[in-house]
């Protein structure tokens, strides 16, 4: 799902008051991370990833890479955050989502 810039700005509002829940360290993203992202984004639709400064991962390609295996939308890279959206494949999780294709 591509989103449009309203869409995109709408999702950056809701993720402002977010905190990171998920970190990538020094192991890099790895199968355990990309598992963290995939339940994280199924329940909770929006999050924030942070890359540590101890990675040698490179904001750009952590990001192609979700988008590629996960399917995920990157609605922002900002410094080393990452913001990611993704409908929950669970309907009753469904809430930011159905306010995204609203817009």
């Amino acid at each position: 799902m591509a989103l449009t810039s309203k869409q995109r700005a709408f999702l950056k509002k809701e993720a402002h008051s977010l905190k990171p829940i998920i970190q990538i360290g020094k192991n890099g993203l790895n199968n355990e991370i990309k598992t963290s992202v995939r339940q994280a984004l199924d329940a909770r639709e929006l999050i924030k990833v942070q890359l540590l400064q101890n990675t040698d991962e490179d904001i750009h390609e952590v990001a192609e890479i979700l988008e590629e295996e996960i399917g995920v939308d990157t609605v922002l890279k900002i410094g080393r955050i990452l913001i990611l959206f993704k409908p929950s494949s669970r309907k009753n999780n469904r809430k930011l989502s159905e306010a995204v294709k609203a817009i």
